[in-house]
């Protein structure tokens, strides 16, 4: 690999004898991980069954190396959401921003979704996560992985970050900003990355990225958390721009993130100057507190994470000034009769929804429905109201409509468990009749060992993982697995 010969001379002067050792590193295998999604499995589980050869990655509890010979990405365990197959270095964000469940949290700069899925892994399917990406077609992707994964209180915006910012005033708990980089640290992995470098499209990235941090900052609530990330080595993507950030904001401070096997500190004398006020000092010096992760000492790419605390005393849960709350219930009682004649019908008795009238003995998804077009959605809690702002995923999708019918999403099936389905059909990996489930064949109800005289809808699932539906009448499972995922 050719690589630029201006980075090549700022690398040099940044590292000194460790130059050689980051050089040869690009000579190297890049390491591959994957990252359990613990919605559907937890570690025991998933070890026992994964046929992959997996060592664990030192910085998150739920990532792993795979070996270069494994595909995760074709097993259908991937598309069941088991797992999210994610660069190791990107899980370290997540761990410094710690989301906890029945929070409030935004990840600004979302796509693909590998932080996002993170996030709702950790934040077990309470609270709000608000997951943005400006690029259309990269928030539909992002959409997809959210579907995948089996995420129940995600939204998903296509939006600019002063939009978000006019629409939710100091609203969050945390905020993740995975920004917008000039992508150095991903050189061994996307060579595409080293043709579009250059000296000037490094100080427009770190333009682009103080403009990020201070709508962030605006979002924040006082006592919440930021953390920042890059995939660069660039001093001005990295500490210039948290020391730029700190002079602008002084109720911000660094917070010391934890040692990690692998991890190097930022360096203070990168981050430029100041004037050597004693505020500014401590600016410069708290820089020690945020960390580097080098592919020459780590098992990784490259990576710059700074976590930043906001001043002050969270508020009291509330309203944002200027943003309404979320719509009321849907109520239309014709539409709804058909939703709980599906519940009725494919749901264990145990599964309860809003404005269900079923027992809500067992797992209660909370939230609110309301109706988009023809689709019934599950809005997350302490959702407010997205008027005027593009949105693709405004909570869970459980399905729509059809003439007097309700008919489930396939966004519903990755979300529920096989405990939750009133009827479920559960096929090995590597089975014949998961092979043709997932090629969108019919199957026979004889064949799956279905009972002689069952019909209605059926949660299909490979070794105890839901997949998707299928609908059961006449002996015959009609397949409902989405066209544009079948197996060709």
């Amino acid at each position: 690999m050719e690589l630029p010969s201006a980075f090549k001379e700022r690398m040099e002067r940044m590292l000194g004898n460790e130059y050689g050792a980051f050089l040869q590193s690009y000579e190297k295998e890049r390491s591959r991980g994957l990252r359990l999604n613990r919605l559907k499995t937890d570690r025991g589980t998933f070890l026992e069954k994964a046929p992959f050869s997996l060592q664990r990655i030192p910085w998150t509890e739920e990532g792993y190396y795979y070996g270069a010979d494994d595909r995760p990405g074709l097993h259908p365990y991937h598309g069941a959401g088991v797992y999210y197959i994610q660069e190791p270095s990107a899980m370290a964000a997540v761990s410094l921003l710690d989301p906890r469940p029945g929070e409030r949290i935004l990840d600004l700069c979302a796509a693909p979704g590998g932080k996002t899925t993170q996030i709702a892994s950790l934040m077990a399917g309470e609270g709000l996560l608000l997951s943005n990406e400006i690029h259309p077609a990269r928030a539909k992707i992002l959409s997809r992985n959210v579907e995948r994964m089996g995420i129940s209180n995600a939204i998903v915006t296509n939006e600019e970050a002063e939009r978000l910012a006019d629409a939710f005033p100091a609203f969050f708990d945390r905020i993740l900003v995975d920004a917008p980089c000039s992508g150095e640290g991903m050189f061994r992995k996307e060579e595409e990355a080293v043709k579009e470098w250059s000296p000037q499209n490094v100080q427009r990235c770190a333009a682009r990225q103080r403009t990020l941090l201070r709508f962030a900052a605006s979002m924040l609530k006082p006592g919440g958390r930021i953390v920042y990330s890059t995939c660069t080595f660039a001093p001005e993507e990295n500490e210039g721009t948290i020391l730029d950030f700190l002079s602008a904001n002084p109720d911000f401070s660094v917070m010391r993130a934890p040692e990690r096997e692998g991890f190097s500190r930022g360096a203070p004398e990168w981050g430029g100057s100041l004037p050597h006020g004693p505020a500014e000092k401590d600016a410069s010096l708290s820089l020690r507190e945020t960390i580097r992760i080098w592919p020459h000492r780590a098992n990784g790419e490259g990576h710059y994470i700074a976590a930043l605390q906001k001043g002050g005393r969270p508020e009291e849960t509330g309203g944002t000034p200027g943003r309404k709350p979320a719509p009321s219930p849907f109520k239309d009682k014709e539409l709804l009769k058909y939703f709980h004649i599906f519940c009725r019908e494919a749901l264990a008795e145990k599964t309860a929804w809003p404005a269900s009238d079923r027992n809500p003995g067992g797992r209660e998804y909370s939230g609110r429905l309301a109706a988009w077009g023809d689709q019934l959605y599950l809005l997350p809690t302490q959702s407010l109201s997205l008027s005027g702002l593009r949105v693709l995923r405004p909570g869970l999708c459980l399905g729509s409509f059809k003439k007097k019918r309700f008919e489930p999403s396939h966004a519903l099936a990755l979300a529920l468990k096989e405990e939750e389905a009133r009827f479920c059909c559960r096929l090995p990996a590597g089975s014949a009749l998961l092979s043709a489930y997932l090629r969108g064949e019919s199957l026979s109800a004889g064949d799956a060992h279905l009972p002689d005289g069952q019909k209605g809808w059926v949660l299909m699932s490979v070794d105890g993982y839901s997949t998707g539906w299928a609908r059961l009448s006449g002996g015959i499972l009609k397949n409902h697995y989405p066209k544009g995922l079948r197996i060709t």
